[in-house]
């Protein structure tokens, strides 16, 4: 059994396929035209980049150049300093422990002699306090005498006041209105 093709399916498959290889060679055309402006703006980029980056990489060379034996003449200077910074790091660490002895010497002294001010003031505040409290009952001893002795002669007047102003008032008592 020999099955026959109608020529239908040929003309069809024919014109699929070559709908295909025609929708192929427009996208791989359109491909070309992009990656060709992808290339154009890429060769404008490296043109700039070479306009640009190759002065500045030869600037960079030259800088280089002249800084380096700078550099070296700075980072020799800087062990020399550090190595002179440990030297007076260790002598100023010595001259503060000697420093710290000393302080410490005066402050015990300071101290003692505070202490001493401290007890002589204390005792002289205390010898005043006594003197004042002396002072205190010697005078106020003889000034409530002097008080009592006043408050006596004013009882007094105040008692023979009051004796004239009755005999007063008994004379007048017949002419009093």
């Amino acid at each position: 059994m020999h099955h026959e093709i109608p020529t239908w399916v040929y003309i069809t498959f024919t014109a699929v396929t070559a709908a295909g290889v025609l929708m192929q060679a427009l996208v791989l055309l359109g491909m070309l035209f992009a990656l060709k402006g992808a290339l154009g703006r890429l060769n404008e980029l490296s043109k700039k980049a070479e306009e640009n980056v190759l002065p500045l990489l030869a600037t960079s060379r030259s800088l280089l150049e002249e800084v380096s034996p700078k550099l070296k003449v700075a980072a020799q200077n800087a062990l020399e300093v550090s190595q002179t910074a440990k030297e007076v790091s260790l002598t100023v660490r010595a001259e503060s422990t000697k420093m710290a002895g000393a302080l410490d010497d005066l402050l015990q002294k300071a101290a003692v002699q505070a202490d001493r001010v401290d007890e002589m003031v204390t005792g002289t505040l205390d010898s005043v306090a006594h003197a004042t409290a002396t002072v205190q009952k010697a005078v106020s001893g003889p000034v409530r005498q002097v008080n009592a002795v006043l408050n006596g002669l004013r009882a007094g007047f105040e008692v023979l006041r009051s004796k004239e102003r009755e005999a007063h008032a008994a004379a007048d008592g017949d002419h009093f209105v």
